[in-house]
């Protein structure tokens, strides 16, 4: 087993598409950094949506085996009897339906880099052919006797507790040695609040990059996603970056968007504030009203085809006036004041975007106010 020396460590730089800037991430790209050009076996721990094969593809990525395939699979989702099979390949006739000699992932991962995902789900039976090859470093494919060399760097990962499996007789403590030459825990995203902007950004850019639509989050609703427990990790956050961009195309989401469920995880809103504060979240004014920056606006990263800015422009600026008037329960002077524009300028904005005008309730509030109200229809400017 070669080990680099120190001054041969990557630059856990390199590792930029494990993307936040917390202290908990920065702990991983550095481990990253120090193994990804080894031969050791590394075994990846951590919750389901993690994050865990971007480890795994990355240590590949920046690794001398990069040139070769990386070849993933998971050990949970492949039926037993096949398992074996799907590992070392197999030979014609070896079981009915092998109609065909078939090479395994073994095989095809020759030179390169084998990703067991969810090996804690791996079989008894199975863990014990696996620790043989990685003993020997060669293979029989199923109903052949041709032995085969295993020239392959192992990384494996699990959301399971394998010390725990190996104490109730669930899982064989010599292949725990052998893959945990080198562990990489990773940190649960209810951990690291404070990567959850930069999250977004990558996810949002993502969509844009891809044509499937774009979305943005006031602060309120920051707030709210920064107090989430997360059970499904960044893979929950991701979907609901999805959900939200389908559900409010190129709109500002606000906390009466999100899911009933994340809102009631968010607690008070002082907890909220709360969490805006701690999660280094910026936008939220003394008053507790949303401030967009401009800045924060902006799409993160153009589509390949580009955009038409005028429209996209007025697209957010929609979006904005729209915002403010519900926050304002409908009255346009209020809607007004947090815009930081004029009653009568705000007013030729809703009928250039053909905005609702007020309800009946909303008038005889800002007539409280002392403004002026047009009756014009309670459903669109004319």
């Amino acid at each position: 087993t070669r080990l680099l020396g120190s001054d041969q460590v990557r630059d856990y730089n390199m590792f930029r598409s494990l993307v936040g800037e917390s202290v908990e991430i920065e702990r991983v790209r550095k481990m990253m950094g120090q193994v990804a050009n080894t031969e050791v076996s590394v075994l990846i721990t951590g919750e389901s949506g993690t994050g865990k094969e971007v480890v795994a593809r990355n240590l590949h990525n920046n690794s001398a085996r990069s040139a070769k395939a990386f070849i993933p699979i998971n050990c949970g989702a492949i039926p037993r009897e096949l398992l074996e099979s799907e590992l070392f390949g197999h030979e014609k006739g070896a079981f009915t339906g092998a109609i065909a000699t078939r090479s395994g992932r073994f095989e095809l991962a020759d030179g390169g880099t084998l990703f067991l995902d969810e090996i804690g789900d791996m079989p008894l039976s199975m863990q014990v052919k696996l620790l043989r090859v990685l003993q020997e470093r060669s293979f029989e494919r199923v109903g052949g006797a041709e032995t085969l060399q295993a020239d392959v760097r192992i990384v494996a990962a699990t959301h399971r507790d394998l010390e725990e499996m190996i104490a109730a007789g669930e899982f064989r403590q010599d292949l725990y040695y052998r893959l945990n030459v080198f562990p990489i825990e990773m940190p649960a995203l209810r951990e690291r609040p404070e990567d959850i902007p930069v999250l977004l950004n990558e996810l949002i850019a993502t969509l844009e990059r891809e044509g499937r639509g774009s979305v943005r989050f006031n602060s309120h609703a920051m707030a709210v996603l920064a107090k989430h427990r997360w059970p499904g990790n960044v893979r929950e956050l991701a979907n609901l970056v999805e959900r939200m961009a389908i559900l409010h195309p190129h709109g500002i989401v606000g906390v009466s968007d999100l899911p009933e469920k994340l809102v009631a995880s968010a607690g008070s809103e002082d907890a909220l504030r709360e969490g805006v504060t701690s999660a280094g979240f910026a936008g939220l004014n003394s008053s507790g009203e949303t401030e967009v920056n401009p800045a924060q606006a902006a799409p993160q990263g153009l589509p390949l085809a580009g955009l038409d800015l005028k429209e996209y422009l007025a697209r957010l600026e929609r979006d904005l006036i729209e915002k403010a008037l519900d926050d304002s329960s409908g009255v346009v002077t209020r809607a007004a004041d947090r815009l930081s524009i004029g009653r009568t300028t705000l007013v030729e904005k809703m009928r250039k975007y053909k905005l609702s005008r007020l309800q009946d309730g909303a008038l005889e509030n800002e007539a409280d106010d002392g403004s002026e109200s047009a009756p014009d229809s309670p459903h669109r400017l004319q």
